[in-house]
């Protein structure tokens, strides 16, 4: 795994490049607008597949940078481990996002998305889960790695 050098208070560096905290914030704001529209059009209780779709097009349609479904590989003494770990989407390279539509958020799913941002070595994870009323509100939580809990 790569270091990360902490170089300001409110800023760091990821694989090269150097994110803010606003910025991150600004990611997350963006990916919240994008599933509220789609859960405004579909409505609760369909199969998060269904959602992870119709996120990959509402993304496209507001040209935000992401990867869907991608392996997150194990480095395990220097060997590349295949566990079959599958993010549902990562945007901009700094933000992992996991689907669920689920009654609650069990601990988990908040294991299966932390161990996505440890692996990845990412600041932030988001997890949205689309089974509830109102997105904003209580479909939407943030995660920050323990790696970068000093700067929020």
């Amino acid at each position: 795994m790569t270091s990360r050098l902490k170089v300001h208070p409110n800023k760091f560096n990821i694989k090269g490049m150097l994110l803010t905290r606003n910025y991150l914030k600004d990611l997350v704001y963006k990916v919240n607008g994008a599933a509220i529209e789609v859960h405004k059009t579909l409505g609760p209780g369909l199969l998060e597949c269904t959602y992870h779709k119709c996120m990959v097009h509402e993304l496209e349609i507001r040209n935000i940078n992401f990867k869907s479904e991608l392996s997150i590989p194990i480095n395990y003494k220097g060997l590349m481990i295949d566990a079959d770990l599958r993010y549902d989407l990562l945007i901009d390279n700094a933000l992992v996002v996991e689907f669920k539509s689920v009654e609650t958020i069990s601990p988990i799913h908040v294991a299966q998305l932390l161990t996505y941002m440890k692996l990845l070595q990412l600041p932030m994870g988001l997890m949205i889960n689309f089974n509830c009323t109102h997105i904003y509100r209580e479909g939407q939580k943030t995660y920050v790695n323990e790696m970068y809990e000093s700067i929020y």
